[in-house]
This record gives C-alpha cells, structure tokens and sequence, in this order.
C-alpha cells in the first residue's frame, strides 16, 4: 500500500517516520513546506498538494490541528475531494469533532472512498517510541485494512463504533486529562502553601496506586519549572470545547474548560500543565 501523509507538526512528524521505518512507501504534504524536508531526509517523496496526495496513494492518513483544518484539506480546487478517484481510505488521526468527521466521510463516500477517523491517546514521546493508543470510528472491514499502518503507529488500535465514534470518544479521554491536569495543579500549590515540598509530594504520589506516567512526566515539568510544550494548553482548551459543544456537562469537566479557557490567552503555547501558574 502507498500511503499518503497530510500534516508533519510535533505528532505527524514522528508517526510518519514510524512507517518509514518500517519499510512502508510515504508520500507526504504539508502546507509549511520546510517541515518536508527531514521526511524527505529519510526517504519521503511530496505531493504538491492534497489532491495530488490522494491521486498517487493507496491510504491517506492526516495529522492537523483541528476542523478548519481538516476542511481546508477536503474542499477547494486542490483539495481532497477535488480528485477524481475511488477506492481510497482517508485515516484522519486528528482530534476534532464528530460532526466534521461524518460531513468529509459521507463525502468521500459519495465518490467511493472510505473514511476512519483515528485520534490517538498520548503526546510527543508516545509518537517518538510509536507507544500511541489509536480510537478508531468506522467500518470494521476498512479498520481491518489499515490496522497494520496503525499497529506500526502505536501499540494499540481499538475500533470503539462508527464513524464520529472515535473522535467522541478522544474528546471524553482528554476531558479527563483536563481534569487531571488542574488536579494535580492544584494540590502541587495547595501543598506548598502548607510548607510541603513538591519533590516529596510527587515521590509519593508516583509510588502510590495514584502515580502513573503522565503524572510523573509533568510533575517533573513542574519541579524543573520546564512549561515547553509536549501538549500544547491551547489544544487541550480546544478539545474541552469540542467535547462541551458534543454535550458533556459535569461538574469537573466543565470546571477544567472554564480553567482553561481563561488561561488561554496568555498561556496557550505553553504545556498544559503550565495552568499551574494560573492557579496560585
């Protein structure tokens, strides 16, 4: 199979290169044109544009920020869907809502193409070492199809229903990275105001049935007073919303979107934990 790759930020980048790694033929677009040019190091070739992606792969898998972008890809002269072909598969690994995922689907299969959308759980390093947990939505048979380019990209893929399924489903699992965030945010300061060192509080929490990988990465971020982002704050603001537009309202989750957003402006390229500084 010729894959296709749309979108080589921080994620896209290195799960591309995991299927390069693994001997798999790649194509690649992105609209910054330098960002190519390591893929391209490493054995890539470019398409000019996602219509000319599409007409020269089997699969095409996208890594973009969010609806506009996703959008943006799939319509005007040199989109997506500007191309005469049938018999494709568009994996959109994306977080974004359910409601784009199922207008660019029913699209595609108007023209005989299919549509997985596949957010995936983890950050940067989890791209790196190809560890991501993959949420698919979709037919079973086309997941079936791609689940080896998945399995290559992380170490799980789960098909949890059908299309649109997968994203709500990422929007519920960083609804709750929300609410950990703040709360590991908060008792690192309410524990410093009771004179409570936070290297002490984090040793125990991480050897408590409470630690866990994520909490260690960012207490350590905390201690080393290191906010570059892994995840940025904006993007997690972005999925709370999502996930707030699709319904969810519950008293932690809505109290992380109203924390985040108001910590947006000023530290939305920051990583999320930088909420902390928001939060004295």
């Amino acid at each position: 199979m010729k894959i296709g790759w749309i979108g080589l930020g921080k994620m896209g980048k290195p799960m591309s290169e995991s299927l390069l790694k693994a001997g798999r033929t790649v194509i690649v677009y992105n609209r910054t044109k330098d960002k190519e040019e390591p893929l391209k190091e490493d054995g890539a070739d470019t398409a000019a544009s996602p219509k000319e992606l599409i007409e020269k792969v089997d699969v095409v898998f996208l890594m973009i920020s969010d609806d506009k972008a996703v959008e943006d890809v799939f319509y005007g002269d040199k989109g997506i869907l500007a191309a005469e072909v049938s018999g494709k598969i568009v994996v959109n690994m994306s977080t974004v809502s359910a409601e784009v995922s199922r207008k660019v689907a029913s699209a595609l299969e108007s023209k005989g193409n299919d549509y997985l959308d596949a957010p995936v759980s983890g950050s940067v390093k989890q791209a790196q070492d190809a560890t991501l947990v993959v949420i698919a939505g979709g037919k079973g048979e086309v997941f079936e199809e791609v689940s080896p380019l998945l399995e290559t990209i992380g170490k799980k893929a789960i098909l949890v229903g059908d299309i649109g399924v997968g994203n709500l489903t990422k929007l519920a699992v960083n609804t709750f990275l929300g609410i950990v965030t703040q709360g590991l945010a908060e008792v690192i300061n309410f524990s410093r105001e009771k004179e409570v060192k936070t290297s002490d509080l984090m040793e125990i929490i991480n050897n408590s049935a409470l630690g866990s990988p994520f909490i260690k990465i960012k207490g350590n971020a905390v201690l080393e007073e290191d906010y570059n982002a892994a995840f940025t704050l904006s993007h997690l603001t972005k999925d709370l919303r999502l996930a707030q537009e699709a319904g969810f309202d519950a008293p932690l989750g809505n109290a992380a979107y109203e924390t985040f957003s108001k910590a947006e402006a000023e530290l939305g390229g920051e990583d999320v934990i930088s909420i902390i500084k928001k939060l004295k």
